[in-house]
């Protein structure tokens, strides 16, 4: 899942997860024949591809292992709906980069569009934990959009599948880097603003939700 491949990421671990994100040893230490065979712009994509995660923010690592014991482990829930929501949050990065450029840039209009696009369709596909489907359902329903409703938690899962998603869009690989730099600017404003957008204890349980742990 999405935490796994973030901390294998972070510790270099060789284990394969049920993704197929992280590659086993063996698989490893084979790559160096195979990378050899793969084309110069395929093997810098994927190092493209790469950047966001090695360049994740300590802290924010910090705080998905968090928010991961406190659903899984001790089975709370962020209370819904959140505030600030996603929606405010993207609405913030804005505002911040107006006034640190004295301009509305388009292209990161564009990707604050597209991140809440992404969010809205992502959620319920890849971004809960077990124990969190009930509560969606419950608290999503008729055109509410989850980005008006979750908040920066569900948000910075997002970016943990984000090099996944964008392995499967078709970008040159100037704006495929261009792309990356901007998302990680997004993160450092999240990390900027840590105290402020995220929990820092979850209130909410999961009493009749999945007892089940992890996704």
């Amino acid at each position: 899942d999405w935490l796994s491949y973030l901390l294998s990421v972070d510790a270099k671990a060789d284990k394969e997860d049920t993704k197929g994100l992280v590659k086993g040893k063996k698989r490893k230490n084979q790559l160096g024949v195979e990378v050899a065979m793969i084309p110069k712009h395929e093997k810098e994509r994927r190092s493209s591809e790469s950047l966001l995660m090695s360049q994740f923010p300590v802290t924010l690592k910090k705080q998905l292992v968090d928010d991961w014991e406190f659903v899984t482990q001790l089975g709370k829930l962020v209370k819904l709906p959140r505030s600030p929501t996603v929606d405010g949050i993207l609405t913030k990065y804005l505002e911040y980069r107006v006034k640190k450029d004295n301009k509305i840039s388009d292209s990161c209009a564009e990707v604050t569009k597209g991140l809440r696009c992404y969010f809205d369709k992502a959620l319920p596909a890849m971004l809960l934990y077990k124990k969190e489907q009930k509560q969606y359902k419950e608290e999503i329903k008729g055109d509410v959009s989850p980005s008006t409703v979750y908040g920066a938690e569900h948000l910075l899962r997002l970016f943990v599948k984000l090099p996944e998603l964008l392995s499967s869009v078709n970008m040159e690989e100037d704006a495929l880097n261009k792309l990356q730099q901007k998302l990680l600017d997004i993160l450092k404003f999240l990390q900027k603003n840590q105290a402020h957008f995220f929990l820092s204890a979850y209130d909410g349980d999961s009493k009749g939700a999945d007892g089940a742990k992890g996704k």
